[in-house]
């Protein structure tokens, strides 16, 4: 199994300064069919509002401005940071105000949102209106991603793909390839430097880049860490990033288990393996540059791109750009690709369907049945799906949301150049996971996160803010009606 590859310095990525030039070159299949179904929406201005990220930035920067060319259909798209993104689209909701007509749904809240009845069926309302339905969109072009977004009930769609990526273990080439550094490595460790299968190679390889560059003055470290001290990440980077890899599933929740959270219940949220990991990972957040304690998934990527840390756990949307946008990144060329580290037969239950190694995020938009423009936000949804755009899409951000896309000429060119980049998400994005299929994903993170941000400040030990953290999400879940 190829599990590690180096990303090539000639891949690019998309500068957004050329975005306006980009869409006006951006060639669509049936333009005709485009500009009749968009004339009776003559004067129409749709709006949405997403999270500030690569995938997002092509929608309003390229997107909107060529579907506006085609339609006449204004599009107003607020990219903002996520927590202000899932206020207001939540509230928006909530109150049926319709001040949004597109909202970008994360792969772990949809399940709340669909018990809460916020979503338009897009199958049934394009099967209503077929003569809104563009010729070239098709729901069997979607990934198996898709399936996060369907009903588990009627099996319909309710949001339409707009990202998806792996996070993924993201190394130094230069730095793991360099001939002093590896015989330093040798010398101290007794094998030879590469990207670390095991958590105990993973933190030996921190351990001596931390040491290494601290002796020389420089700042370089040797892992980096999403640990921030009141931000939900550093939460999602633990259950979600770290835990599956020593086996610990689903948050360490049992739904078939009365949804037992500790393990006196029979979960496994304070299981022996869960505080293996989180000592793991507090002790690699020890050794991480000190931005770390503020860091959130854009920071990290940003402290990797500036060539502060030799290694990380990187959400896979920021892979290219780190490796390829000299603009943005110091570290273009010398950025490679692996597995997360992994505790003995984690991979094995893994490749058997049984268990997961790492998070595969990603999001939609969906419709929000308060939208008084659901018909013209149906086209900009499916606008957002055809192969062609997709295609282009791809090459602005690591993301793949059609199956069609890997086979499209400019993401095979890119793929080589990349050294197998969208190879791994295909053939190995299997091996990732969502979050848990939770519509009580948000009131249980909101119930244990306190105390979780108090481990990470030391005001409790990390064994007991485990205890703790088992016993508030069992009262939580009782008190929501799911534990009898």
């Amino acid at each position: 199994m190829k599990t590690a590859f180096r990303i090539g310095a000639s891949a690019l990525v998309i500068s957004m300064v050329a975005s306006a030039t980009f869409a006006q070159d951006l060639q669509i299949e049936n333009e005709d069919w485009w500009r009749t179904a968009g004339a009776q929406f003559e004067g129409v201005t749709i709006r949405g509002v997403t999270e500030s990220t690569p995938p997002s930035s092509f929608i309003s920067d390229v997107l909107a401005p060529k579907f506006e060319e085609l339609t006449g259909i204004q599009v107003e798209v607020e990219t903002t940071s996520w927590d202000q993104m899932y206020d207001k689209a939540i509230k928006d909701m909530e109150a049926g105000t319709g001040i949004y007509d597109m909202v970008y749904i994360e792969q772990d809240i949809v399940y709340a949102y669909l018990s809460r009845n916020f979503l338009v069926n897009l199958t049934d309302a394009l099967a209503a209106k077929p003569e809104i339905a563009a010729p070239t969109y098709s729901e069997a072009n979607f990934t198996t991603f898709a399936d996060n977004f369907r009903g588990a009930e009627d099996g319909d769609l309710y949001g339409v793909p707009m990202e998806a990526f792996i996070k993924v273990y993201l190394y130094r080439t230069d730095l793991f390839g360099d001939p002093e550094i590896q015989a330093a490595f040798q010398e101290q460790t007794g094998r030879a430097l590469e990207p670390a299968k095991t958590h105990e190679e993973y933190a030996e390889i921190a351990q001596f880049f931390t040491a290494y560059y601290q002796e020389k003055g420089e700042e370089i470290w040797g892992t980096t860490a999403q640990a921030h001290t009141g931000h939900p990440a550093s939460w999602y980077e633990f259950f979600e990033s770290v835990a599956p890899t020593y086996g610990v599933y689903n948050w360490g929740i049992d739904p078939a288990n009365n949804y037992a959270a500790s393990v006196e219940n029979g979960g496994r949220m304070n299981s022996d393996e869960a505080k293996e990991a989180l000592a793991w990972w507090l002790s690699m957040r020890d050794i991480a540059p000190p931005e770390s304690v503020q860091s959130t998934w854009t920071e990290v990527g940003t402290t990797f791109a500036a060539g502060r840390a030799a290694q990380g756990l990187v959400y896979g949307e920021n892979a290219a750009w780190i490796a390829s946008d000299e603009s943005k990144s110091r570290v273009v060329g010398n950025v490679g690709v692996a597995l997360p580290p992994l505790e003995e037969g984690v991979l094995e239950a893994a490749e058997a369907g049984e268990g997961y190694i790492g998070y595969y995020d990603g999001g939609a938009f969906g419709l929000p049945v308060g939208s008084q423009n659901q018909d013209a936000a149906l086209l900009f949804l499916q606008f957002m799906a055809l192969p062609e755009v997709q295609e282009e899409w791809a090459v602005a951000a690591p993301r793949i949301t059609l199956t069609s896309t890997y086979d499209s000429p400019k993401v095979q060119e890119l793929n080589a150049e990349l050294g197998g980049y969208y190879d791994m998400l295909r053939d190995q994005g299997r091996l990732f996971k969502g979050a848990p299929e939770y519509p009580f994903h948000a009131q249980l993170r909101e119930a244990t996160a306190p105390i979780f941000y108090q481990i990470l400040t030391g005001e409790i030990a990390p064994e007991e803010g485990l205890d703790q953290m088992a016993a508030k999400a069992e009262e939580e879940l009782t008190n929501l009606g799911y534990r009898q």
